[in-house]
């Protein structure tokens, strides 16, 4: 084996032995997903198993008019570095959101990607599960209290003209007073 090849060893071992499994899940939409936090998580041990550190920068141009931030997750040995970007878009007059939470949004977005993109996550199910679907028993649990996934989810349909599919998930959901009556004035606006 070369120098060269050992070099690059230590990303191929990561992205072969990384198992970030998609625990979260989105209620309102339906559907499990992973965070950038969760990738992160299950990265930590690995890093520190091949001796390589992460680092994570992002910036934020206007690109045809748009806002745009990119995310760079940077994996090095000390001595051979590789990089990975990607994009999203930040609306900063996104309703419901302050700007802060806007551009947190998009770099969330972006960072989970990137990582996603250097370590070769994917959406298959998890070999090592030993979970078998037939012995799996449905349980009956309360309201779940609304995430700001959830509610950032909710908004973004709103804005996009479906606000009374909105106004028929909300009652499946503990929410505050304050995030009631922002999507409650929502729909009115938004249906005017």
């Amino acid at each position: 084996m070369t120098k060269e090849t050992k070099k690059i060893d230590y990303l191929v071992a990561i992205q072969s032995e990384l198992k970030a499994p998609k625990n979260q899940f989105n209620s309102f939409g339906k559907y499990k997903y992973r965070s950038a936090e969760d990738i992160l998580e299950a990265l930590k041990p690995l890093l520190k198993k091949y001796n390589c550190h992460l680092t994570i920068t992002e910036v934020t141009n206007e690109i045809a008019g748009y806002l745009v931030l990119t995310s760079r997750v940077t994996i090095s040995d000390g001595d051979k570095t590789m990089f990975v970007e990607a994009q999203a878009g930040v609306n900063p007059d996104r309703k419901g959101m302050d700007i802060a939470q806007s551009f947190g949004s998009s770099s969330s977005y972006a960072k989970k990607y990137a990582l996603g993109n250097l370590f070769l996550l994917d959406d298959t199910k998890d070999a090592d599960s030993t979970t078998n679907p037939k012995e799996v028993k449905p349980v009956v649990k309360a309201k779940p209290t609304m995430t700001t996934d959830t509610y950032n989810a909710m908004l973004e349909y709103i804005n996009t003209g479906k606000g009374s599919l909105v106004a028929a998930k909300m009652d499946n959901y503990k929410m505050t007073k304050k995030q009631s009556d922002t999507l409650t004035r929502m729909i009115k606006e938004n249906t005017k």
